[in-house]
C-alpha cells in the first residue's frame, strides 16, 4: 500500500516515523520490476546501486537526519540521462554499453537529496519517436494493456492473442518512465521532452507530465537531442508530487548556459477554492483533423468544468499553429544532425571494424550504430542545412518559430491566464496497428498538439482526466506563462481533484503480488 501514497503526507512521513524503512520500500520496488518485467519497461535495473543508496539513506533516518522529501523514494530515470557506473545508451547499439563518467545535473541533485535510483528505463531510440517502439531493446508495453478496467471493455479473439497481439503502446519518447510510474515501480520518474516526449506517454498511460519552461531545469548530462527544445520531463502520480520534484531540480547551472540566472524557490501548492479570478483560454486551432470526437467531447467538458465553477473561460487564437508541426520537423531534424555528428565512433560508443579508410570507418560505425529512424533524420537535416537550401528552410523555420512563440505571448498578454487542450489525438493505440506507419508520419501526428510549447519555450503538463470507452487513459494539456510553474500546478491540482481518475487495477501484477495493491487511493508519494 506504500506503493501508493502520496510522497510528502504519506511516504516521506512513514519513513520519518519508521512505519517503512528505505530499504523496505525499495525491496517492494525492485520485487515489483521483477514482477512487471513484461512491460519491458526498463532497460538497466540497478539493483545492488540502489539497495546501497536505501541502505544509507536507512541510516539517515536512523540518526534523525534525513536529507529531505526525496530521501529515501525510489525513481527512475530515462537512458538518455548520463549516470555515472550505470551504463547509458539512449536505447541504441551506438551507445549499447557505454558507462558516463559523471551524473547529469538533475540526476545529481536527486541522488545528492537521498532519492534512490533504481535503475534506466526504456525510450524510442535517441528519443526520436513518439511511441516507445523504436529502440534497440523492443518496444514498451502499456501497464494499461493488463489493466481490469482495459480487459472488461476490451473483447479479445482469445486469452493467447489477447496477450500478443491486443495490447497498447505507452506512447513516446519517454515510455519506460510512464510505464514505470503507471505501474508502481517507483513514486517518480525523469524523463525528456523535444515535441512533447514526456507529455504524450503521460496521457497514454494515466499520469502526470510536466514540461517546465525551458532553461528552468539543467540540461547538462541529458544527450541532446534538439538543443533548443530538449527539456527534462517529470513524470508523477499526482500534481504535488510533480512540484516536490520540480522544487528539487529546478535553477541555474554553472554548466549549462540556457538554465535561468535566479535561484528557484520551491513551493508548496495550495488548494484552489476559488477560481473566478482565472481566465481559461481555448485555443481553436487544437481542433485538428483526427482529434477523436471523444477526446473532443472531453476537451468541452473540462471547459465547462472551469465555467461553471465560476472561471471565465475564453475561445482564443494561435493563427500559426497550423505551421508548427512543419517548422519543428526541419528544426529538429537539422539540430539532429548536427547533434549525432559526434557519435563517429573515435571517441565513445560503438566503433566498427571497418579499417579501409577512417572515412570508411565513420560510415560504418555510423550505419551500424543507428536504426533507420535516426539516419533518416540525419539525411533531412543535413538537406535542410545545406548552402543552397538553409535560407530556404532552416533560416524560414527559425522566423515561423517566433511567430508561433509570438502568437502565446499575444494571447497571455490578452489576460488569459492557462491554456486548455488536448494531449493526444486519441488514446493508446494497439501495437499491431501502430506499427502500420512510419515513425516519421507516427511523430508529426502525435506532436501536433505539444511541439509548439517546446518551440515558445513555456510549461505545459497533461492530467490524466478519464477512461476512454475502450478503458484506457485519455489526458488534457495545460500550457502557463513562461516561469508560471506555480500557477500552471496550482490550477492543475485543482482540476486533478475534480476529476478523480481512477487508479489501474493491475489484474495481472496482483496474481503475483497480492499486498501493494490494497490501498486504492491517489497513487502518489507527496
Amino acid at each position: 500500500a506504500a506503493l501508493n501514497d502520496r510522497l510528502r503526507s504519506q511516504v516521506s512521513a512513514a519513513l520519518k516515523e519508521g512505519r517503512v524503512t528505505p530499504t523496505e520500500l525499495c525491496q517492494r520496488c525492485l520485487a515489483l520490476i521483477k514482477s512487471t518485467k513484461f512491460l519491458n519497461a526498463y532497460i538497466t535495473v540497478a539493483q545492488e546501486t540502489a539497495l546501497k543508496q536505501a541502505e544509507e539513506s536507512e541510516e539517515r533516518y536512523k540518526r534523525g537526519q534525513p536529507l529531505g522529501i526525496l530521501d529515501g523514494i525510489p525513481i527512475a530515470v530515462k537512458d538518455n540521462f548520463n549516470t555515472a557506473g550505470i551504463e547509458t545508451t539512449c536505447a541504441s547499439n551506438m551507445l549499447k554499453g557505454y558507462i558516463s563518467p559523471y551524473n547529469a545535473t538533475v540526476v545529481q541533485k536527486l541522488l545528492d537529496q537521498g532519492a534512490v535510483l533504481l535503475g534506466k528505463t526504456n525510450l524510442d531510440e535517441f528519443a526520436m519517436g513518439s511511441g516507445s517502439t523504436d529502440g534497440v531493446f523492443g518496444p514498451v508495453r502499456n501497464p494499461w494493456s493488463y489493466s481490469k478496467q482495459y480487459k472488461e471493455k476490451c473483447v479479445p479473439k482469445s486469452h493467447s492473442e489477447e496477450e500478443e497481439s491486443n495490447w497498447v503502446i505507452t506512447g513516446g519518447s519517454s515510455g519506460g518512465s510512464a510505464a514505470a510510474v503507471s505501474s508502481f515501480t517507483c513514486f517518480a520518474a525523469l524523463g525528456s521532452d523535444t515535441g512533447g516526449s514526456t507529455r504524450n506517454p503521460a496521457a497514454h498511460c494515466g499520469v502526470v507530465g510536466l514540461k517546465p519552461t525551458y532553461g528552468l531545469i539543467s540540461r547538462h548530462g541529458l544527450i541532446p537531442l534538439v538543443n533548443s527544445m530538449d527539456v527534462p520531463g517529470i513524470l508523477t502520480r499526482c500534481v504535488d508530487d510533480a512540484a516536490v520534484l520540480l522544487g528539487s531540480l529546478a535553477g541555474h547551472d554553472p554548466k549549462d548556459s540556457t538554465t535561468i540566472q535566479d535561484d528557484f524557490k520551491p513551493f508548496e501548492l495550495p488548494n484552489l477554492t476559488d477560481i473566478s479570478k482565472l481566465s481559461i483560454g481555448i485555443p481553436k486551432e487544437y481542433n485538428v483533423p483526427g482529434l477523436s470526437s471523444e477526446i473532443l467531447a472531453l476537451w468541452s467538458k473540462a471547459a465547462n468544468l472551469f465555467k461553471n465553477a465560476g472561471a471565465k473561460v475564453v475561445e482564443v487564437s494561435l493563427p500559426h499553429t497550423r505551421y508548427s508541426i512543419v517548422c519543428y520537423h526541419v528544426l529538429c531534424t537539422a539540430e539532429v544532425a548536427s547533434n549525432m555528428a559526434r557519435f563517429d565512433g573515435l571517441e565513445y560508443g560503438h566503433r566498427s571494424d571497418m579499417k579501409d579508410s577512417t572515412e570508411s570507418m565513420y560510415a560504418a560505425t555510423r550505419r551500424e550504430g543507428f536504426n533507420d529512424v535516426v539516419r533518416g533524420r540525419i539525411l533531412s537535416g543535413n538537406y535542410f542545412l545545406l548552402k543552397q537550401n538553409y535560407e530556404k528552410y532552416f533560416v524560414k523555420a527559425q522566423k515561423v518559430r517566433r511567430l508561433i512563440a509570438n502568437d502565446f505571448v499575444k494571447v497571455f498578454r490578452s489576460g488569459v491566464d492557462i491554456l486548455l487542450t488536448p494531449t493526444t489525438l486519441s488514446d493508446a493505440a494497439p501495437y499491431t496497428e501502430f506499427i502500420q506507419e512510419d515513425n516519421r508520419t507516427r511523430s508529426a501526428q502525435d506532436d501536433i498538439l505539444t511541439q509548439a510549447a517546446n518551440m515558445a519555450g513555456l510549461p505545459a503538463i497533461n492530467i490524466p482526466t478519464a477512461l476512454s470507452e475502450r478503458g484506457l487513459p485519455v489526458g488534457l494539456q495545460f500550457i502557463g506563462r513562461s516561469f508560471q510553474e506555480k500557477q500552471l500546478l496550482t490550477v492543475a491540482k485543482w482540476f486533478e481533484k475534480q476529476v478523480q481518475f481512477p487508479v489501474i487495477q493491475l489484474e495481472e501484477v496482483k496474481r503475483h503480488d497480492t499486498g501493494i495493491f490494497q490501498d486504492q487511493k491517489s497513487a502518489s508519494f507527496s
